[in-house]
């Protein structure tokens, strides 16, 4: 598939997100409640979770200051090690820090294709047309290429197949981020925020696709993400779209 094939319009694919955030319609009117079960729900699906930063004004809650990237990075450098899927942990945390946004460490469970939003929308309607099976999907929210679209899958390596891990630096070292304004690979030693998440300026992270949907394996999304990334680059005034791919293959 080239990346003509690809090609959608800005304006159809800010619809084609506009419409998926739609479909999405919240179960639980209490917003505590609401924000528990849905992590609860993403701990239940394997993907082990620890306590990110949030939101302070425009300003991130971490006591760095010029944050590179607030409310997006864990609160522990011991996240990796602090990550669980553990119910009760999960309870405490939510309970306990009611602002925490939550991160997931990649590379265990799940890896995360992480794409420019109006991409990424295009991608998605161009995979479910095709009858491809798509896991769950996350929009985090932002101004020009924070905008993201979070595609979440199988991971390629496991505890026990050591030499199929792909260690990747990219998240864990959030100023190189603007390095990377195409693809992006989140696998083993990164991390992604999850739903529901605030950011600065009123932006969020939410569900497009829940964790009900299975994890698929990346590689039957990556070459349509690829084309619609190029496509994406191709009608913005930006050099061509870079693919970050994982570290140490």
């Amino acid at each position: 598939m080239g990346s003509e094939s690809g090609r959608v319009k800005r304006g159809e694919q800010s619809r084609i997100s506009q419409w998926l955030r739609r479909r999405q319609k919240p179960t639980v009117e209490d917003p505590a409640r609401e924000r528990e079960a849905l992590l609860l729900a993403v701990a239940a699906a394997g993907l082990p979770l620890a306590p990110a930063a949030h939101p302070a004004g425009y300003r991130c809650s971490c006591d760095r200051i010029g944050c590179p990237t607030p409310a997006r990075h864990p609160v522990s450098f011991a996240w990796q090690t602090q990550s669980t899927t553990d119910r009760a942990q999960i309870e405490r945390w939510a309970r306990n820090e009611p602002e925490a946004n939550f991160i997931t460490a990649t590379g265990m469970v799940h890896d995360v294709l992480d794409v420019p939003l109006e991409a990424g929308a295009a991608a998605l309607a161009r995979l479910l047309e095709a009858g491809i099976k798509v896991g769950p999907v996350a929009e985090s929210g932002g101004s020009g290429d924070q905008a993201r679209m979070l595609f979440f899958t199988a991971t390629r390596g496991t505890p026990e197949d050591e030499d199929e891990w792909w260690p990747c630096a990219l998240d864990c070292h959030p100023e190189t981020m603007d390095e990377h304004p195409g693809l992006r690979w989140h696998c083993r030693g990164s991390y992604v925020l999850v739903p529901p998440a605030a950011l600065p300026g009123d932006h969020a992270v939410t569900w497009i696709r829940g964790t009900e949907n299975p994890l698929p394996d990346p590689l039957t999304l990556l070459e349509t993400l690829t084309d619609a990334c190029a496509a994406y680059a191709d009608t913005s005034d930006r050099t061509p779209a870079t693919v970050a791919w994982p570290l140490g293959r």
